[in-house]
C-alpha cells in the first residue's frame, strides 16, 4: 500500500491518499483505489488525518463505539484520599454530582475539584490550588491554574445554574419546609453593578450585595441562591422568589420566613400562590398586639408549656383580610382567609432581651455623651432619650422611661403567623429551622473565605458564587450528619475532615492502586456520616 501526495493548484494545499489495490470484476483486472486520509501540514510535513479516516468501523456501521479501557498507571504516586472520597460519596447521595454532570457536562469535574479545595483548605485563596492538588486525589485529577479557574467562573451560564437549582429542588420538593433568608456581603469593588450602599447586618461601612439562600428544613441542604443589589430590603424579595418558584416548576412549596420578610402584601402574595408558610411577625402590629393583650396571662399557664423548648405557646385562629388586585377587572378582590396566630413566651429569652436592651441603652447613652452618633441608631436616640441643652445647666440626657417600660413589657414574647400549622410546638420547631440558613451564612463568609468579595467582573462573581454554593452543599451535609450523630461533642468540622484526609492512596506501575490504612476510628467516623469506609 502506497501513499500518494497531490497538491491543489488553486489553494496550494497538499493532500495525502492511500493507494489501495482492488479487483474490478467487470473488467477482470486489478486497479488502484485512492482514499483521502488527510492533508499535509506545510510546517512539519506530517499528515493531519481527516475525521472520516479516523472514524472507527463500528461507528460507520451504526454499532456503538468501543469504550476506552482504564488508563494504565505509568508512575508512582502517593496522594491523600480520605476526605475527597467522603465528598465523592456525598455527591452521589445528594445527587449533586449527577446534577452538575447533566448541567455542566464539560466542566463538572473542575467545579467539584475547586469546591473540594475550598472546603478542605479553609480561608485559602485559589492561588494555592496548584499546591493542594499535587497531594490530593480529586475529580478533575489535574491542575487548574488561576487563569483557568477565572475562565471557568466566567463560562457558567444562567441557564445552567437555574437548571441545577431545578434538579436539586425536585429532589426535596413536597417533602419539607424550605427556610429562606438574606445576608449581606461587603465588597471593595467599584465596578460591580449590584454593589450598593445598604443596611448592612454586620454594620460594615463598605458597600455590599445581598445574598438570598433557600434551605431544606429536614435535609439541612441549600438548593437555591440569588444575588441581589445591596440596597434591596428583605421584604421586597418574596414576590420575586414566588415568580422564580413558578419558573422552576415548584408548586405548593412550604416556606419558613423571618419577620424581616413580613408585610401584608407579601402574605397576600403567599396566599395567592397557594404557598404554605410560617412567618415571623412583629409584636407592634395592631392585630398581634390585641390578641397578645387578651392572652398574656393565660399564655404563662403550665398547660401551655412545652418543656422541650422551655417555651409557653398558644394558637389563635384568626381571619386574614386577603386582598388581590385584579387588573383584568380593574378592581381589588377582598376576602377572608384562615390563618393561625401563634403566641409564645420564653423566660430565658426574657432575661436575654433585658440584658441586651440594657447593653444597647448604655451604648446609646454613651454615644450621646461623646457626641459620636451611629447612623443606624439615630431613631433610637430620640426614642429612648431626650437631650436638652441650656446655657446654665449645660447638656442633659434624660431617659424616656415610658418608652423603656413599653419595650420591657414584651421581653421574652414573640409571634408567628401560619396558614397551615396550628400546633405551637410544631410551628416553633419548623421556624427554628431557619437557623440553619444563618449558620450557613457563617460558613459561607468565614470558612469559604467570602466575607468580602475580591472579584473584578460580574461574570467572575456569578461563577465564583456558584462554586462557593456547591461547596456549601457539602459543608451543610457534613454539619447536619455531625449534629445528628452528636459528633460535635468530640470533634470540630475541620478536625474531623483533617482526620479523614490522612488516609492515603498509593499507585505503582504493575501493581495498581493500594489503599492506605483506615483506622477503626476513621471507619466509625465514615459510618456516622452515613458513608461506608473506602476500600479498593
Amino acid at each position: 500500500m502506497a501513499i500518494i501526495y497531490q497538491t491543489n493548484k488553486k489553494t496550494g494545499i497538499t493532500y495525502a491518499y492511500n493507494n489501495e489495490p482492488y479487483w474490478d470484476k467487470e473488467k477482470q483486472q486489478s486497479r488502484a483505489k485512492r482514499t483521502l486520509i488527510g492533508k499535509v501540514d506545510p510546517k512539519t510535513g506530517e499528515i493531519v488525518s481527516t475525521r472520516a479516516y479516523r472514524r472507527e468501523p463500528e461507528a460507520e456501521s451504526g454499532a456503538p463505539a468501543k469504550k476506552r479501557g482504564p488508563v494504565p498507571i505509568t508512575g508512582f504516586l502517593r496522594s491523600f484520599y480520605g476526605a475527597t472520597y467522603l465528598f465523592d460519596q456525598i455527591g452521589q447521595e445528594t445527587g449533586v454530582e449527577a446534577d452538575l454532570k447533566a448541567c455542566f457536562p464539560d466542566s463538572y469535574k473542575k467545579l467539584l475539584s475547586i469546591a473540594y479545595y475550598l472546603i478542605l483548605e479553609e480561608n485559602n485563596s485559589l492561588s494555592r490550588f496548584s499546591h493542594w492538588q499535587r497531594m490530593h486525589i480529586h475529580p478533575c485529577g489535574a491542575d487548574i491554574p488561576s487563569q483557568r479557574s477565572s475562565e471557568l467562573f466566567q463560562s457558567i451560564e444562567e441557564a445552567q445554574r437555574m437548571a441545577f437549582f431545578e434538579r436539586q429542588g425536585r429532589r426535596r420538593i413536597e417533602k419539607e419546609y424550605w427556610a429562606f433568608d438574606i445576608t449581606t456581603i461587603s465588597s471593595y469593588s467599584e465596578i460591580l453593578k449590584q454593589v450598593k450602599k445598604g443596611k448592612n447586618k454586620e454594620h460594615d461601612r463598605l458597600p455590599q450585595i445581598n445574598l438570598a439562600l433557600l434551605f431544606g428544613e429536614e435535609s439541612g441542604l441549600p438548593f437555591y441562591y440569588r444575588k441581589l443589589p445591596g440596597h434591596v430590603t428583605d421584604v421586597k424579595t418574596v414576590r420575586q422568589l414566588m415568580q422564580e418558584f413558578h419558573i422552576m416548576g415548584y408548586k405548593k412549596v412550604n416556606v419558613v420566613l423571618d419577620r424581616g420578610f413580613y408585610s401584608k402584601r407579601n402574605v397576600d402574595h403567599l396566599y395567592q400562590n397557594h404557598q404554605k408558610f410560617i412567618i415571623g411577625v412583629k409584636l407592634n402590629l395592631s392585630y398581634v398586639k390585641a390578641h397578645l393583650e387578651e392572652e398574656r396571662e393565660r399564655l404563662k399557664l403550665w398547660s401551655n408549656f412545652y418543656s422541650q423548648y422551655g417555651t409557653y405557646g398558644i394558637c389563635k385562629r384568626i381571619e386574614w383580610a386577603y386582598e388581590q388586585e385584579r387588573p383584568y377587572k380593574g378592581d381589588i378582590l377582598q376576602e377572608t382567609r384562615r390563618a393561625y396566630l401563634l403566641l409564645y413566651y420564653n423566660p430565658e429569652k426574657a432575661a436575654r432581651d433585658q440584658a441586651d436592651m440594657n447593653e444597647y441603652l448604655t451604648s446609646l447613652h454613651r454615644d450621646l455623651q461623646e457626641g459620636n452618633l451611629r447612623e443606624h441608631c439615630r431613631k433610637d436616640y430620640t426614642k429612648y432619650f431626650e437631650v436638652t441643652e441650656t446655657p446654665k445647666r449645660g447638656r442633659r440626657i434624660v431617659p424616656r422611661e415610658d418608652k423603656m417600660l413599653e419595650a420591657a413589657q414584651n421581653y421574652g414574647y414573640f409571634a408567628l403567623l401560619s396558614n397551615e400549622v396550628k400546633a405551637p410546638d410544631e410551628a416553633l420547631s419548623l421556624y427554628r429551622s431557619k437557623d440553619i440558613v444563618e449558620k450557613a451564612f457563617g460558613n459561607l463568609k468565614e470558612r469559604l473565605n467570602f466575607r468580602r468579595m475580591q472579584v473584578s467582573s460580574e461574570t467572575s462573581l456569578n461563577g465564583k458564587l456558584f462554586v462557593e454554593f456547591i461547596a456549601l452543599i457539602y459543608l451543610s451535609y457534613v454539619k447536619k450528619r455531625m449534629q445528628d450523630a452528636g459528633l460535635f461533642d468530640s470533634w470540630t468540622m475541620q478536625g474531623l475532615l483533617d482526620e479523614l484526609d490522612t488516609i492515603e492512596r498509593f499507585e505503582a506501575p504493575g501493581h495498581g492502586r493500594i489503599l492506605g490504612e483506615v483506622t477503626q476510628k476513621q471507619a466509625d467516623l465514615f459510618r456516622a456520616l452515613g458513608v461506608e469506609p473506602p476500600s479498593l
